[in-house]
């Protein structure tokens, strides 16, 4: 199972990340542990100043946009 990190605040971004994220999996049959991240001091520790961020498995795949869903497909094979 992919270990996936959404940092944000909870802005409309966010939101729109985690629900791509979601079906991206979802499309690939893939069981994910999607974790949210919402404290900025918890955040920076990733290494990211602006959000959203996208994280798999420790590696920081997307900052400061909403990739696509197939986009994000990628990030997770």
């Amino acid at each position: 199972m992919k270990k996936v990190h959404i940092l944000g605040t909870g802005c409309p971004k966010c939101k729109k990340l985690t629900e791509a994220t979601e079906a991206a999996a979802k499309e690939l049959g893939l069981q994910i542990e999607l974790i949210k991240v919402t404290d900025i001091n918890e955040i920076m520790k990733f290494g990211v100043m602006m959000t959203p961020g996208l994280v798999v498995d420790g590696e920081v795949k997307a900052v400061g946009k909403v990739p696509t869903v197939a986009e994000i497909k990628k990030m997770l094979g």
